[in-house]
């Protein structure tokens, strides 16, 4: 039977097999690595990823797709788990795996900045991820200070993670096709952070962009000194009249760094609110 896709889970399935083959090629699974596809969908990058690797896990909200999936794969070469990836405790199956996941998958764009910023929580507990993304979404990720793209999102996923872009895909390679560009990029966590605590860093960031447009000495400043930090630091390298867009990744870390702690449920324990520019 054939699966209407469903746009409350904002379903666009990948079906070129050039780009499921490339993608699969990007993330090369090896023997003895634990594969977990973040939203399988109908299982076409799931075929790719099973004709390298034994057995991988999935991680699927439409039961529907739930029960097709576990009709074509036996549960040894496809584990399905049903449920939302904005609420999977990834940190639970890395302990199942008995090590750290790889984490892949075309994840729709309506959830991807929160689940992005979820994921910060499972670091530790994750080698990289291959995810297929909105173009316009990537663009911010990798994006240096300096221009239009860089924002709240570059931030913080480069304070955490090594970030690249792989390639771009088109429209025509889903079905539906989508309004928007795609592309595909590889994270790598960091083995030291540029910062120690994400939700302090979230809530510099959410300050100093809520107008990016302005000079730091209007906004950013201000509220900096009622926070006990000294923005005439030298440390902190800022000058007043600069925007947030022209501050590196460095000097955000640094500054959150600076920041009283913040209380528990922090971004990166998955309870702030998605990350916008």
């Amino acid at each position: 039977m054939k699966h209407a896709p469903r746009k409350r889970f904002g379903q666009h399935f990948l079906t070129d097999a050039s780009v499921l083959a490339a993608i699969a090629g990007a993330v090369a699974p090896c023997e003895g690595e634990r594969i977990v596809e973040i939203g399988p969908g109908l299982g076409a990058l799931t075929e790719h990823l099973l004709a390298h690797a034994p057995r991988i896990d999935a991680v699927e909200i439409d039961r529907d797709l739930v029960a097709r999936l576990r009709r074509r794969w036996p549960a040894e070469r496809l584990a399905v788990h049903e449920g939302d990836a904005l609420a999977f405790d990834f940190a639970w199956l890395a302990a199942a795996a008995g090590g750290p996941l790889r984490l892949v998958g075309n994840l729709p764009y309506n959830i991807s900045s929160p689940l992005l910023i979820r994921l910060l929580g499972f670091r530790e507990h994750v080698v990289d991820a291959h995810f297929m993304l909105q173009k316009e979404v990537i663009d911010r990720i990798v994006a240096p200070p300096g221009t239009a793209e860089f924002g709240r999102l570059g931030v913080m996923m480069q304070a955490f993670h090594r970030v690249e872009r792989l390639f771009d895909v088109p429209p025509e390679a889903f079905e539906p096709p989508p309004r928007v560009d795609s592309s595909v990029m590889r994270m790598r966590p960091r083995p030291r952070p540029m910062v120690r605590e994400a939700a302090a860093l979230e809530r510099l960031l959410a300050v100093a962009f809520a107008q990016r447009r302005k000079m730091l000495r209007g906004t950013l400043l201000p509220w900096l000194r009622t926070q006990g930090v000294d923005p005439e630091d030298p440390r902190f390298g800022l000058v007043p009249t600069a925007r947030p867009e022209e501050i590196p990744v460095e000097r955000w870390a640094a500054l959150a760094d600076a920041l009283p702690p913040t209380r528990a449920g922090s971004a990166a324990a998955g309870g702030a609110d998605p990350v916008a520019d």
